[in-house]
């Protein structure tokens, strides 16, 4: 019973939730309150299919005759026999699997991405063409590089030796306020590390196979740290300066490994800078929804689970 709810709650949490949650309006209405559900769904996701494994292969250690368990394999197929014998203990190494292959992609997609940054940085260090000589202009700080290039470009660099990177074109298209909400919202992304979101929904996207993951996820909490990035790059200019500046960035791109300030997502995030409703309630609910798909199945099913795999365990 407790590997049917586990897979149950897994198979919702893969499938119908993330899709109906990638689809819904709100979460651009609270883009931290939505990060935070979609973050819960991903963990328990992950630790509900690790724990359907892991209930189905603790079947290999059911109390025997004697009362004790059975942890020795000849005894085990003895007493469930070979074809049920075989079913658990294909689970395991499958949850074994799966764990191994979850693991392999989170350093493979960290350690390629920061490759890919460190030699971006030393090229665009080479390439900077900006004058320091007045440090009251934006353009001018430390962390900012200015690149001769005629196409807008404007992203970020995250890492030890952050950097913003902004090309001629789009300085030409900017006002100095505008430019300023460009720079903020950059910024806001390295401030709070929002690479790592990305990397983590990223090897978690990649870890399955084709047939069965979807990028609905990704795609949702790409639009989610852009929109905390305004939040922080308004609170520096003010909505309309930072929507004007989106327009006029809004064909810009970025290398792999880096955030663009503009994009496709740009006409939705613009329309938010114009919705001033209240979204405090929504918030709330959707801090609450996040608890609880945390909090209940471990209280409800993972807690007496592991409390009998112990029982099980210290009897042997």
């Amino acid at each position: 019973m407790t590997a049917l709810l586990f897979g149950i709650l897994t198979v919702v949490l893969v499938g119908p939730a993330p899709e109906a949650l990638s689809r819904a309006q709100w979460p651009i209405r609270a883009p931290r309150a939505a990060m935070t559900l979609w973050q819960a769904i991903a963990l328990a996701a992950v630790l509900s299919a690790f724990s359907c494994g892991l209930a189905i292969a603790a079947n290999l250690l059911a109390p025997g005759r004697d009362g004790t368990p059975t942890t020795h394999p000849l005894h085990e197929i003895e007493r469930i026999g070979l074809p049920l014998w075989s079913v658990y203990v294909g689970v395991f190494a499958l949850t074994l699997l799966i764990g191994g292959r979850l693991v392999f992609t989170t350093i493979r997609v960290g350690l390629r991405t920061r490759a890919r940054r460190a030699s971006h940085r030393q090229l665009i260090d080479i390439l900077d063409r900006c004058d320091r000589s007045d440090a009251s202009h934006p353009l001018f700080a430390r962390d900012v590089r200015m690149i001769d290039v005629e196409q807008p470009l404007a992203y970020c660099l995250p890492g030890l030796r952050q950097r913003v990177v902004v090309s001629e074109g789009v300085v030409h298209r900017l006002t100095r306020d505008e430019l300023i909400a460009v720079i903020a919202h950059e910024r806001a992304h390295l401030r709070a590390r929002h690479d790592l979101v990305l990397e983590a929904f990223i090897a978690l996207h990649e870890a399955f196979p084709r047939f069965v993951r979807s990028s609905s996820a990704l795609d949702a909490v790409e639009l989610l740290v852009e929109a905390l990035a305004d939040d922080q790059a308004v609170r520096a200019t003010t909505p309309t300066t930072l929507g004007r500046a989106l327009v006029a960035c809004a064909d810009a791109v970025a290398p792999r490994g880096a955030m663009a300030v503009g994009g496709p997502t740009t006409l939705a995030r613009v329309h938010r800078l114009r919705d001033d409703r209240s979204t405090r309630l929504v918030a709330i609910t959707a801090y609450c929804g996040a608890a609880a798909i945390l909090v209940v199945p471990t209280l409800a099913v993972a807690i007496p689970w592991l409390t009998e795999l112990s029982r099980l365990v210290s009897a042997a």
